[in-house]
């Protein structure tokens, strides 16, 4: 004896309900930057709170939105200076999903490998010559000597590094979609953080004296 199927009447009423079903229980996307901000500004107030509510635009000024710590380069260790720009210093960026840093090179200076976990980086070359580039997860190396007035982007949370190559002093600013991008220099984060020294003398092939000359630089002494 056959069976035969009832496939019920698909009015527009269970269609649109087959619909809505179907897209909101699809994967959610993941953010690759800030939240939307939900008002035009928000300076947090001078507060304990780890989410301190906005200042009154009232007692805003034009003041409030401008900063003045990047003209300058910051202090040079090893040949590099760093002067990062977030919401920290510059309050005005709150809530913005944007930050920036300044990057001054004296000649053969390097900025380490290192990556950003919550933000893309694009950067601007001010002045000279800076070999720059970033590893992807397949281990491609992406790189090429940038000049002034060129721009390279950096993916979120990819491995990356600059090197001023050129003979004169070389100046990059780096914009960012996050106002807490977040940094994790290579060196430090493997021979500054207390990784047990025999781990990385197995990974490395290095010997106990050789990764405790290397914890010793980079901030951490050597285990007895």
């Amino acid at each position: 004896m056959s069976s035969t199927t009832i496939i019920p009447k698909m009015t527009p009423f269970l269609l649109l309900l087959l619909l809505f079903h179907s897209t909101t229980h699809l994967p959610s996307p993941v953010s690759a930057s800030d939240p939307d901000p939900l008002q035009d500004y928000c300076l947090p107030s001078p507060s304990p709170h780890p989410h301190p509510p906005c200042k009154n635009s009232s007692s805003l000024t034009v003041d409030d939105f401008v900063f003045s710590g990047i003209k300058h380069p910051g202090k040079f260790t090893n040949k590099f200076s760093g002067v990062p720009v977030s919401s920290t210093v510059f309050p005005a960026l709150n809530t913005l999903g944007m930050s920036l840093v300044r990057a001054d090179f004296e000649v053969g200076g390097i900025n380490v490998p290192h990556y950003h976990p919550r933000a893309t980086e694009v950067a601007y070359v001010v002045e000279g010559k800076v070999y720059s580039g970033f590893v992807d997860t397949g281990n491609k190396v992406f790189a090429k000597v940038i000049e002034k007035g060129e721009v390279m982007v950096f993916p979120r949370g990819v491995l990356h590094f600059q090197m001023n190559v050129g003979k004169s002093p070389a100046t990059v600013v780096g914009s960012f979609d996050s106002q807490n991008p977040g940094s994790v220099k290579l060196p430090a984060a493997l021979f500054g953080s207390g990784i047990d020294t025999g781990l990385l003398e197995k990974v490395f092939g290095l010997k106990s004296k050789e990764i405790g000359k290397l914890k010793k630089r980079f901030g951490v002494p050597k285990e007895e």
